[in-house]
């Protein structure tokens, strides 16, 4: 497929002009016309560019891509490295960072319940029908020890568990990578847990004031899925031969 029009259809379906984003959603570097192979990852970093050049890959696709706000527009250094090999190897880049977050369907925090087996899901803000943050429920309640051995074993990393005081976990609010500041709206909802990847110095303060258990399970843990999920529906639905690399991150 055209490369632009791959974009295209990744924007369409991931609704891009939906969001106000912190760096630009769909085709960042443009490489070869064609694209037949792909690799998919968390972040575009050297090793996963490393990586798709090993594979002799037409595009790489991924949730955290570059060209941030805030951080310097001088392409030099490691920049100037991951582009050039970009560049060089003819490899396009597509990233997808808040659209892929909350995508219904591949979206990183819809993975993540269905890892863990979060039930009746809506959004933590009802106003937003964007909002990042999400709320559910388990069918049973579960201790705060039973959710520790829930998230080890589904993501494969212990959390850091802020106990909030309640002996049981009924309703769960969750917002994946660095999604701890949600863990307010949540506790003033009276939700007994919230989820994220990182978490903030603060956070302790308020999970212990708030009284509401926060686990902090690991920024790249929590965003592994999303990107995996949408490589997977670009294979099925239109024959790409997609391949999905974990270039691991302790964060």
């Amino acid at each position: 497929m055209n490369n632009r029009k791959l974009a295209n259809k990744l924007d369409q379906f991931l609704e891009i002009h939906q969001f106000k984003d912190y760096c630009p959603n769909g085709l960042q570097i443009e490489g070869r016309e064609q694209v037949k192979k792909i690799i998919t990852g968390v972040t575009a970093n050297q090793a996963l560019i490393d990586a798709a050049i090993e594979h002799n890959a037409d595009a790489i696709l991924v949730h955290h891509g570059f060209f941030w706000k805030g951080e310097s527009q001088q392409i030099v250094g490691m920049k100037y490295n991951r582009i050039k090999a970009l560049i060089e190897n003819g490899i396009n880049l597509y990233a997808y960072h808040l659209p892929l977050d909350v995508h219904p369907e591949l979206g990183n925090n819809k993975q993540l319940a269905d890892l863990l087996g979060i039930t009746d899901r809506r959004p933590l803000e009802p106003w937003d029908k964007r909002s990042v943050g999400r709320v559910g429920k388990f069918e049973q309640a579960v201790t705060p020890s039973e959710l520790i051995n829930s998230i080890t074993e589904k993501l494969n990393r212990e959390p850091l568990w802020i106990d909030g005081g309640k002996p049981e976990i009924k309703t769960i609010a969750w917002c994946t990578g660095g999604g701890q500041d949600y863990i307010t709206i949540a506790a003033e909802q009276g939700i007994d847990a919230f989820i994220s990847g990182e978490i903030s110095e603060r956070t302790v303060h308020i999970a212990k004031e708030m009284g509401i258990h926060y686990f902090a399970a690991g920024h790249h843990a929590t965003e592994r899925y999303g990107a995996k999920a949408l490589g997977e529906w670009l294979a099925a639905e239109m024959g790409f031969d997609v391949t999905f690399i974990d270039i691991d991150n302790p964060v």
